[in-house]
């Protein structure tokens, strides 16, 4: 700030430290600085509305006033979003409407500025941050990587409700608009510029000036809409294009989340009826979305996540991390370095067998890169940059250096202690020696170890660049230093860590083997693959246990079966089918023979959208089954997640994992348990303990002993607990 801006800077509240802070430039340039106190980041909260409004009123008593540029007091972030908390506060819909009224009025008091304001965008501008950003007359932002644009509110089944369904359709189009609000997802500079929800993307470190010269040519001529946008917006197509986005929307959330269809609704009528019209029911939507299960449900999620990602996981502070091993160069080998290398820009070292398995994982990160710089989303030059992060040997020339080496060979107990000895031999002392095994307890690889606290599991989940989720499981003798350091590896490669015991199966494939065993029961009784699929699907799992199976691989799947049996009872036996299928030689999508056919013809000219996966009917007879839809599908899913739900009791009983939370984190970013559900135990809490103890007691009644409720789960019944107070 120049000596002539220090003079003229104004306090915005004096009782309290300020949100806001107002100077003027020498060019009578007005600069609005948000900056909230004590935090990394800025969000918005109802409190601050007042303080704005003084802003604006110091900046009209200036005398001469070109225009007013707002700009963020922090370094890589405009601002994040609204504060969510404010929602947890609202008692009523009444209360959470007058929120988003709130905000609505505070941006409106920006939008009928008589002066031009501009929007100095670098870093996070989401959720009521871009918000704020629409009103304003003119939105600039940065280049930088950190700028991200977006209206995210969808992902906590809320929509955008200080005035977002409005404005940006108004902006950028209807269809651009639906398609940014809908999906959540964050625009890059570039991406920003092109739609057109900014104006100007520009280096950071001219940002603020050609903030400033916005201001001085005062208002800005808008770029007529490119025409199929323009084709999309007309009042003729208009109603053709919601009942295909609405179409859509439906076959996506199959009716589970509300949010969706009011965006589209809400849009729709202020394209219809009007501007005024379209804030008052964006505000109302608001109200009713946000005392919404599906909202709650969505929200608890978000806010289990964010304290995850502020937690080491152990009482110790990680070892830093400057090198990463990785051993094998298999699908999740090249997978695990993938998201080293490019999230976490961490150099990173794969010893495979033969060149075959190197080069491999080494085509799996250019092809990833190489999609992205087809998309426009990273230079050719990054890519380069972010490849040469990434060598491989057959030997262990380079691992010297390693601080964490994750093994990624096949599952064999023999062959991963063969690893931990090789390791021990050719690393530093202080190595970290991390497991990616899905099945093998973490304390018999560790057995034979010379620095057993240095061992770790790290199991990741395929494909490895999609899943959120890594479990963190330290064995008995594992120090707190290690379960520190993998729990900061995990954060660094942009995964959800959970520290989970080390049992058989962990936490996620042991609440998931029940459930995909029960549906082969199912299939067993005759009923078909695809009603058994569609069951789950139509409840909410983004695929079914059958078609899961296959897509992970049927022996891969069923491996871990007899561990669990053998450690844990019967109730984890599979049906005999499974040994059956292993035997025709189906392992699934993997070798093209499973329980859905797989081919290679590409669909014709008129194939429109995906058409559903065809079930391998030669399975049928194989199986000597013939299949009849008997049950309904509310009875399939009944019996498939009641046994989820009950062993995720289990191992909170078991101390497998650490709380309610991380139960509910694991199963929804490991398996895909239903978001809007919030998880086993948000549901169970739903449900209600006694009424689950009911339903399993029937169902082991009419199914055997499996179904039998486990202690834990009684002793809540009987008490009438929740899991989550």
């Amino acid at each position: 700030m120049t000596q002539a801006e220090k003079e003229t800077a104004v306090p915005a509240m004096q009782a309290e430290q300020s949100v806001f802070s107002f100077s003027v430039r020498d060019d009578k340039v007005g600069i609005i600085t948000i900056d909230v106190p004590g935090e990394k980041v800025n969000t918005l909260k109802a409190e601050f509305v007042e303080q704005f409004l003084t802003m604006f009123e110091k900046a009209q008593q200036v005398s001469g006033l070109k225009g007013l540029i707002i700009i963020s007091g922090k370094p890589d972030t405009f601002i994040a979003g609204a504060d969510i908390s404010m929602i947890a506060g609202c008692q009523t819909q009444a209360e959470a409407t007058e929120l988003a009224e709130k905000g609505q009025k505070l941006f409106a008091q920006i939008a009928n500025y008589p002066l031009p304001v501009v929007a100095a965008i670098h870093g996070a501008c989401l959720g009521g941050g871009l918000e704020l950003a629409l009103a304003c007359h003119v939105r600039i932002c940065s280049l930088d990587e950190k700028t991200r644009l977006g209206l995210p509110e969808v992902q906590l089944g809320l929509l955008p409700g200080s005035g977002g369904t409005q404005r940006l359709p108004r902006l950028i189009g209807v269809s651009a608009a639906l398609d940014i609000i809908l999906t959540g997802r964050q625009l890059r500079a570039k991406q920003a510029q092109r739609l057109g929800v900014v104006d100007d993307a520009v280096p950071l470190d001219i940002l603020l000036d050609v903030a400033v010269q916005y201001v001085k040519k005062g208002t800005v001529k808008r770029k007529p809409l490119a025409w199929p946008q323009r084709m999309l917006a007309s009042p003729l197509s208009r109603p053709l294009l919601f009942r295909m986005v609405h179409k859509k929307t439906r076959e996506k959330t199959r009716g589970h989340y509300p949010a969706p269809e009011k965006i589209i609704n809400v849009i729709r009528t202020g394209l219809e009826k009007g501007v005024e019209r379209g804030f008052q029911l964006e505000a109302k939507a608001f109200g009713e979305l946000a005392m919404s299960q599906e909202s709650e449900a969505l929200r608890s999620l978000f806010f289990a996540s964010t304290t995850l990602k502020n937690e080491t996981g152990s009482s110790s502070q990680p070892a830093e991390i400057k090198h990463v091993g990785i051993l094998g160069g298999g699908l999740m080998g090249g997978g695990i370095a993938n998201v080293t290398m490019t999230r976490g820009n961490l150099p990173v070292r794969i010893k495979d067998i033969n060149e075959k398995g190197i080069n491999q994982a080494l085509k799996y990160t250019w092809d990833l890169l190489s999609k992205r710089v087809k998309q426009r989303r990273l230079k050719s030059s990054e890519r380069s940059r972010q490849m040469a992060l990434l060598t491989g040997t057959m030997d262990y020339s380079g691992f010297k250096q390693t601080d964490i080496v994750v093994e990624a060979v096949f599952e064999d107990l023999v062959l991963k202690r063969k690893m931990v000895s090789e390791i021990e031999e050719h690393t530093k002392p202080e190595t970290i020696f991390a497991s990616n095994t899905s099945s093998l307890p973490i304390h018999k690889i560790a057995e034979i170890a010379t620095r057993p606290e240095q061992v770790i599991g790290l199991h990741y989940f395929s494909p490895v660049d999609k899943m959120p989720l890594v479990e963190v499981i330290p064995h008995e003798g594992t120090s707190e230093k290690t379960i520190a350091t993998a729990v900061a590896l995990a954060k660094k490669q942009g995964k959800t860590a959970i520290v989970v015991g080390d049992k058989a199966g962990f936490y996620v494939n042991r609440i998931l083997t029940p459930y995909i065993n029960e549906a082969g029961y199912c299939l067993v009784e005759g009923e078909p693959i695809e009603h058994i699929d569609n069951a789950l699907t139509n409840f909410g799992f983004p695929i079914g246990p059958i078609n899961l199976l296959d897509e992970v691989g049927i022996d891969v799947g069923t491996k871990i079966i007899p561990i669990l049996v053998e450690q844990l009872g019967s109730r984890f036996v599979a049906p005999e089918i499974l040994d059956a299928i292993l035997k025709d030689d189906r392992k699934g999508k993997k070798n093209g023979r499973g329980f859905y056919l797989y081919t290679n013809k590409k669909g014709s000219f008129w194939s429109f959208g995906k058409k559903a996966k065809q079930v391998d009917v030669s399975i049928y007879s194989l199986l000597k089954i013939k299949p009849a839809v008997k049950m309904l599908p509310a009875d399939i899913v009944q019996r498939c997640v009641m046994l989820m739900l009950n062993e995720a009791v289990r191992c909170l009983d078991e101390g497998i994992i650490r709380s309610p939370r991380d139960g509910d984190i694991g199963a929804v970013f490991g398996i895909g348990f239903p978001p809007f559900l919030g998880g086993p135990f948000r549901y169970i809490d739903k449900l209600g303990s006694d009424k689950v103890v009911e339903i399993l007691r029937r169902l082991e009644q009419q199914y055997g002993e499996r179904f039998a409720p486990c202690e834990r789960l009684i002793q809540m019944a009987e008490q009438k607990k929740k899991f989550h107070v």
